[in-house]
C-alpha cells in the first residue's frame, strides 16, 4: 500500500550535534526518503530533560464561582523569541518524579496563585514536531472560586500577568485583546477557543445546489 509506505518511519543515517547548552540542543539529522535519495533535516531538540522521558504540562484552568460565568484563566508574559507579550495557558516542565497532574497543580499555583483540582489529563502530545521533540500533557483543572484560598490568590514572584476571560465568549475576548493590546496568542489557546466556538454553533451547512 503506497499510503502505508509513505507513513513508515525512515531510518536515521547520520546525526550531528551542532550546538548544546543547558536547556537546548541543536542537531543536524540526515534521513533517507522513500526513493532512497538523501536529504538533510535540521531539527531543534529543545529541553534536554526530555531525553530522559520528561515532558511538560499545559494547564487549562476553569474558574468557577457562584453567580458568575465560568472563566478560563490565562497568563500573559513576555516572550523574547517573539519580541512581545503572549497569551498562554499556565505551563511548565515536569520536575523529578512528579506526575503530570501534580506538575499541573504546582505550575497553576506558581503562575496564578490559584489552587484547583485535576479533571482530566491527556497523554503526551507533540507541540511542534516539525522543529522540536517537545511534548506536553494537556491538563484540565477546575478552580473553586468561592474557596477562601482562591478569592484573592497570591502568585509567586513570576513575570506574568493573570488574565481571566469568560469561557462562553472566549474567542471574541481573545481577539479583542489582540486588537487592543497587540498581544500574541499561543496556538493551543486559540485552538481551544475556536473549538469552544464550533461546539456551540450550528454545524456548517453546504448550500443546496439546484440543477
Amino acid at each position: 500500500c503506497q499510503l502505508a509506505q509513505s507513513l513508515t518511519m525512515h531510518p536515521t543515517r547520520h546525526l550531528t550535534a551542532i550546538a548544546e547548552r543547558k536547556w537546548v540542543k541543536f542537531e543536524q539529522t540526515t534521513y533517507v526518503d522513500p526513493s532512497v535519495s538523501m536529504f538533510e533535516l535540521l531539527t531543534c531538540c529543545v529541553f534536554i530533560a526530555l531525553l530522559s522521558m520528561l515532558a511538560g504540562v499545559s494547564v487549562i484552568p476553569v474558574l468557577q464561582r457562584t453567580l458568575h460565568y465560568d472563566c478560563i484563566v490565562l497568563v500573559k508574559q513576555f516572550r523574547p523569541p517573539m519580541g512581545g507579550y503572549c497569551l498562554e495557558f499556565p505551563a511548565g516542565l515536569i520536575e523529578g518524579n512528579e506526575s503530570p497532574e501534580s506538575a499541573a497543580l504546582r505550575e497553576l499555583e506558581e503562575e496564578t496563585g490559584y489552587k484547583g483540582d485535576v479533571v482530566e489529563c491527556s497523554p503526551a502530545v507533540c507541540l511542534d514536531p516539525g522543529l522540536t521533540n517537545c511534548t506536553t500533557h494537556l491538563v484540565t483543572v477546575t478552580i473553586n472560586g468561592d474557596d477562601a484560598c482562591n478569592i484573592r490568590p497570591m502568585q509567586k514572584p513570576e513575570f506574568v500577568e493573570v488574565v481571566s476571560l469568560p469561557k462562553n465568549d472566549l474567542l471574541q475576548r481573545i481577539e479583542e485583546l489582540v486588537a487592543e493590546d497587540h498581544v500574541l496568542v499561543d496556538a493551543r489557546v486559540y485552538a481551544y477557543a475556536l473549538a469552544l466556538k464550533h461546539a456551540t454553533q450550528k454545524p456548517l451547512q453546504v448550500p443546496f445546489m439546484k440543477f
